[in-house]
C-alpha cells in the first residue's frame, strides 16, 4: 500500500503575502488622505428649503419655508434667468424669519417656464449654498 503525501506548504506563505500587499495597500491609502488633504476639507450641505411660484405673467414670488439649518441662515439673494440683484430676502446680521416671502420681476415676461430662478442663502458662519432652484 502506497502512501501519497500532500505538499500543504505553499498555502500559508502564499496567503501571509496576500495579506501583507492588502495591508500595505490600505495603509498608503490612509496615509495619502492625509498628506493630501482628502478628508478635512469636506463641509456639511445645509437643510432649508424656499418655494417659488407663479403670480401672474410679470411676477414670481418666493416663499422661505425653514428647516433643519434655519437658525443660522441670514439672507437669501436671488437672480432671475442670471440677472444679479433681482431681489433679496432678509438683512445681513439678522436671522431669515420663516414665511417671509418677496416678489421678482420675471426675466422673460409673459412666457411660463422661461425663467430660472435661483437663491443662494448665507449662514452666519459664512456658508453659501442654493436654497432654491427652479424655472418658471
Amino acid at each position: 500500500m502506497a502512501f501519497t503525501k500532500k505538499n500543504e506548504e505553499a498555502v500559508s506563505p502564499v496567503i501571509g503575502v496576500i495579506l501583507m500587499v492588502a495591508i500595505t495597500v490600505i495603509l498608503a491609502a490612509v496615509i495619502a488622505a492625509f498628506v493630501f488633504g482628502m478628508a478635512g476639507n469636506i463641509s456639511k450641505t445645509k437643510v432649508v428649503a424656499a418655494t417659488a411660484s407663479r403670480v401672474d405673467a410679470n411676477t414670481i414670488r418666493v416663499t422661505y419655508m425653514g428647516g433643519q439649518d434655519s437658525a443660522g441662515l441670514q439672507t437669501i439673494t436671488f437672480t432671475v434667468n442670471d440677472t444679479v440683484a433681482a431681489g433679496q430676502l432678509g438683512n445681513p446680521g439678522t436671522t431669515l424669519g420663516i414665511g417671509n416671502s418677496t416678489t421678482l420681476t420675471a426675466g422673460t415676461t409673459g412666457v411660463p417656464g422661461k425663467n430660472h430662478v435661483v437663491g443662494v442663502g448665507l449662514w452666519t458662519d459664512g456658508t453659501k449654498q442654493v436654497v432654491v432652484d427652479q424655472t418658471l
